[in-house]
């Protein structure tokens, strides 16, 4: 399985750098103003009455093959076993145990001291020196 999750990853990766390049060598839609006048007809693939060329249609492909390849992925990640390892969670085997007077049942740990605040050295109103 292991062997298959890589192999996949890969073909994603792959496609991935395709759409890449073929984006970034494709013409803007600016650059169909020549082809309004005649002269965009000889880069079609199935001529002036294709709707898109061999770049757009490779795009497609690139992109039908990089979903593909992501769905793939994560149907192999959601279905994959943890024998090997797992969280660090999963290593406890044991609680903590408890010490003191909580841990004695029908016992009550005696209440914290009050916390109080220290007693101020200068009279409110004045700054201290």
């Amino acid at each position: 399985m292991s062997t298959l999750f890589n192999l996949v990853v890969v073909v994603q990766v792959l496609s991935a750098l395709i759409i890449i390049g073929l984006v970034l060598l494709q013409h803007g839609k600016g650059a169909d103003m020549g082809a309004a006048f005649g002269s965009g007809a000889s880069g079609s693939l199935f001529g002036a009455t294709g709707s898109s060329n061999f770049m757009s249609k490779s795009t497609g492909v690139a992109a039908a093959i990089f979903f593909s390849a992501t769905l793939g992925l994560s149907y192999m990640s959601t279905n994959r076993s943890t024998t090997v390892g797992g969280g660090v969670m999963d290593k406890v085997t044991k609680p903590v145990p408890v010490t003191g007077a909580a841990a004695i049942p029908g016992t009550t740990a005696p209440a914290p001291a009050p916390v109080t605040a220290p007693a101020a050295s200068t009279p409110a109103g004045q700054i201290p020196k």
